[in-house]
């Protein structure tokens, strides 16, 4: 059976054969086509053929042509030689066939080909090949400049290789393809970023590929941008800090690379602050103001600026003061004042005038009228720290006393100086007058400064009684009079004080407030003081006058007196003097034990013992009376009485008992404690009689 297809199969061979003899010689048409496909991709050094099989006629001429230059001429079967370019004869053979084989073709041959074969009689007959010849893509590189700036007209990068053909590049950003547009521009070997900006900023990647390999190459980009306006916050933030807190000022930008920070307050740059954090400590009033920030990009040189106004209050000094003043007296001036502070305290008086005010220290000028006497007005003051406020109350004088001092000036002269102050408010102006002449400084009267002293030179004091002075102290809401008569030396509540052993007395006194004293003698009656002798012993004298034992200045009010005996008596007296005038003594006080009684007190005794025996008879007459009353009462009819109660009751006979005479011939009064009485005859019982007790009548002087 092989055998039998066998001859099938060279059967039809043969037929076919002569088919086409038949043809050729009815018909002879010349056929060209490409061998393999008309695009040849070709690694340089290698060996590749065009090939390109024919038919229809033999002998055809052959001529191959690079683009539009013939670089082979020949005629198939022709022993001669094919006609190749000088230059191209190490690379190009002509095949007998008529393909055109390169050997070791180089990259310079990638090109458009087109055979062409003719024969005579017969049409031309053609085929196109498009060889391309590449290298394969080895070391890849991209480059650019150091950095893109934000802003910039374009930004480059570019790849370079060691060898290779590309024919296809790709670029990508963060993995993301970049194909032309307005921002993007993609030419041979390059990628141009127009306009970069900071999202610019991250990984390309470039791709090369051919028919024999691909390589991809990364390269981080970064754009330098900035800074941006800056940012400045205070933390803790707040309108304004108090004096001794704390802060921290901060500056911040966006910027690549980060930017960096330098201050100023004032004008004045902090040199020891390049932080884009400024700390303050401890702040005074004095680092109050303007605070300016500069961010510099050192890469690009850009800088910006920025300020903040930091407040620094410091509390006013104690609380708001508020005064009052008379201005001919006629007008008040209200004033308040507040001390220190940062800023100054805000002050007003909202009831006299709810439009004024001030900083720090306010006045306010109203007409005094009789509504503001006694009527208290506030000084409102504010401060961003603290509110407060204070008082003024305007008020009329006041019923006052006045005051006497006298001294002895250089020239041994009595000068009187008299104080008229009253409470008032605004204070009060004084006015003097002697008699109805005014008084004013001169040489025989001194008025103080604030005119409430005056001060009389060389007074005398013989002509007291003729020297009446009269003080006014009036201000805007009014006036008190006063008459001033000045005394002669006097004393007023003199009094002893001894200690527990009679050994020391301390004597006391005081002068009338009108009264003129420049000294005083103190004097005392009795025996001497104690004195200590030689040998150890006390001794003593004594007197019966008064004598002076002490000289005391007019501003004397006490003293002591030492070293008395407890055992004897003593009598003491102050006299008020001025200069060489004496006044009216004191009165004398005694210290020590009784001297016996005296006439007078004998007298009273005697006149007080028949008063009170007479006393007592009166009381016993009473007595009697009532009892006898009393008695007669229950002698009346009363309600029978239950023989229980009869039994119960037990009746004892009446007993009185004599009386006894009193000296003098009187009769003693009844014993009422020994009478005895039925329940009916008396509610209660009669009171004890007792004798009062001998009473002893004394008179000391």
């Amino acid at each position: 059976m092989m055998w039998l297809e066998e001859f099938r199969r060279l059967s039809a061979v043969f037929l076919a054969t002569l088919l086409c003899f038949a043809l050729q010689s009815s018909h002879t048409e010349l056929l060209v086509s490409a061998a393999d496909p008309t695009e040849v991709n070709a690694v340089a050094g290698s060996n590749v053929t065009l090939a390109v099989p024919f038919s229809g006629a033999p002998d055809t001429s052959v001529i191959w042509f690079m683009e539009d230059v013939s670089v082979v001429i020949w005629i198939i079967n022709s022993p001669t030689p094919a006609n190749i370019a000088e230059n191209r004869k190490d690379v190009l053979k002509i095949e007998p066939n008529g393909s055109l084989t390169f050997v070791n073709v180089p990259l310079g041959y990638s090109s458009n080909y087109t055979v062409e074969m003719t024969k005579s009689g017969l049409e031309k007959s053609l085929a196109t090949f498009t060889l391309k010849v590449f290298e394969i893509i080895k070391n890849v590189t991209l480059s650019s400049p150091k950095f893109a700036k934000e802003g910039a007209d374009r930004f480059t990068l570019t790849y370079s290789m060691l060898q290779g053909v590309v024919e296809r590049q790709m670029w990508f950003v963060n993995g993301t393809e970049i194909n032309t547009n307005s921002h993007y521009m993609v030419e041979k070997q390059s990628l141009v970023i127009l306009r970069p900006n900071r999202r610019d900023a991250g990984q390309y990647t470039v791709s090369l590929t051919n028919p024999f390999g691909s390589v991809t190459t990364h390269m981080n980009v970064a754009v330098l941008y900035g800074p941006d306006d800056p940012k400045l916050e205070a933390r803790p933030a707040q309108p304004f800090y108090e004096s001794g807190d704390s802060l921290s000022v901060s500056c911040q930008a966006e910027g690549f690379p980060p930017p960096t920070a330098k201050w100023a307050f004032g004008g004045q740059t902090l040199s020891e602050s390049h932080g884009r954090v400024l700390n303050l400590t401890n702040v005074q009033t004095s680092q109050g103001g303007n605070y300016t920030c500069t961010l510099l990009n050192d890469e690009t040189k850009e800088e910006r600026h920025r300020s903040i106004i930091l407040k620094v209050y410091e509390r006013p000094s104690g609380s708001p003061m508020c005064s009052v003043q008379s201005v001919n007296n006629v007008t008040l001036q209200y004033h308040c004042r507040w001390a220190g502070g940062t800023p100054e305290a805000q002050l007003s008086f909202p009831a006299p005038s709810n439009t004024s005010g001030g900083a720090g220290n306010f006045s306010l000028t109203v007409t005094a009228t009789d509504d503001l006497n006694g009527k208290t007005v506030t000084c409102q003051a504010y401060h961003p720290l603290e509110q407060n406020k204070c008082n003024i109350t305007a008020s009329s004088p006041v019923k006052f006393l006045p005051a006497v001092k006298t001294t002895v000036d250089a020239d041994n002269k009595i000068a009187v100086t008299i104080h008229c102050v009253s409470e008032a408010t605004p204070q009060a102006v004084v006015s003097w007058s002697k008699g109805s002449e005014a008084v004013t400084n001169g040489t025989s009267y001194q008025i103080s400064t604030d005119t409430t002293q005056l001060k009389i030179l060389d007074y005398n004091v013989t002509n007291f009684r003729l020297q009446n002075y009269t003080c006014v102290c009036s201000n805007a809401m009014g006036s008190q009079k006063r008459e001033v008569q000045l005394r002669g030396p006097s004393i007023s509540d003199f009094s002893v004080l001894p200690n527990q052993e009679g050994t020391i007395v301390r004597l006391t006194w005081e002068v009338p407030p009108t009264s003129v004293v420049t000294g005083f003698d103190i004097q005392m009656k009795g025996p001497d003081l104690l004195t200590d002798n030689s040998n150890g012993t006390q001794t003593r004298s004594g007197s019966n006058k008064f004598r002076t034992i002490q000289h005391h200045p007019g501003s004397a009010r006490s003293v002591d007196i030492v070293n008395l005996d407890p055992k004897s008596t003593y009598r003491f007296r102050v006299i008020p003097k001025a200069l060489m005038t004496e006044g009216e003594p004191s009165d004398v006080r005694r210290l020590g034990p009784g001297e016996g009684l005296s006439g007078p007190a004998i007298a009273g005794i005697a006149a007080g013992i028949p008063c009170s025996l007479l006393f007592l008879l009166l009381l016993g007459g009473f007595i009697y009376l009532c009892v006898y009353c009393h008695k007669n009462k229950s002698r009346q009819t009363r309600y029978p009485v239950s023989r229980a109660v009869e039994k119960a009751i037990t009746i004892q006979p009446d007993t009185i008992p004599p009386h006894n005479l009193l000296t003098g011939g009187l009769k003693s009064l009844p014993d009422y404690n020994r009478l005895q009485q039925t329940p009916s005859d008396r509610s209660v019982a009669l009171p004890s009689f007792v004798p009062p007790a001998p009473v002893r009548v004394a008179t000391t002087v």
